[in-house]
């Protein structure tokens, strides 16, 4: 039932746990109980929104920054992720495969501010080595959202031999 409930929640966070009970055919407290349970055990970490900012008036730059970086004896890529993701600015850190180590991602208000964080906080940090930023031009999908109002023409030109 967890993997269930986690489904909906994933999809929705703002669910009626009633609805929710209604919906598996489950008792409210039930419901209630395994999600204050999965939320102790931090399998549920927290509620987002997602928001399409560039339909706002606020400026926002999105940027993934591949990390290069020299693991840590007895603590390998831990303690330096922890130190880049407890900078306010860093949205998410992932460790990955390929040439980099560690892809960062940040939002700030302009390409000034990114580059004035890779450049002051996270390249002068002794275990980074190399650095590559890459800047979101067009959000077309996000966490499963896609982020475009969908096309009901085919814009395609007619081509006949």
């Amino acid at each position: 039932m967890r993997e269930t409930i986690l489904t909906f929640i994933e999809k929705n966070s703002k669910i009626d746990l009633q609805e929710l009970s209604i919906i598996l055919g489950v008792d409210e407290a039930v419901i209630a109980n395994e999600v204050a349970q999965m939320e102790k055990e931090r399998v549920i970490c927290g509620y987002h929104t997602l928001i399409n900012w560039d339909k706002t008036s606020t400026e926002k730059v999105t940027a993934l920054i591949e990390v290069k970086v020299t693991p840590q004896r007895g603590q390998g890529f831990d303690k330096i992720a922890e130190r880049i993701y407890n900078y306010p600015e860093v949205r998410a850190v992932y460790l990955i495969s390929g040439g980099y180590d560690l892809l960062v991602t940040l939002e700030e208000k302009n390409l000034r501010d990114v580059s004035m964080f890779v450049t002051e906080k996270l390249s002068t940090l002794d275990a980074v080595l190399s650095t590559a930023t890459h800047f979101v031009l067009k959000k077309y999908k996000d966490h499963g959202t896609v982020m475009l109002p969908k096309n009901t023409s085919d814009e395609r030109m007619l081509v006949t031999p």
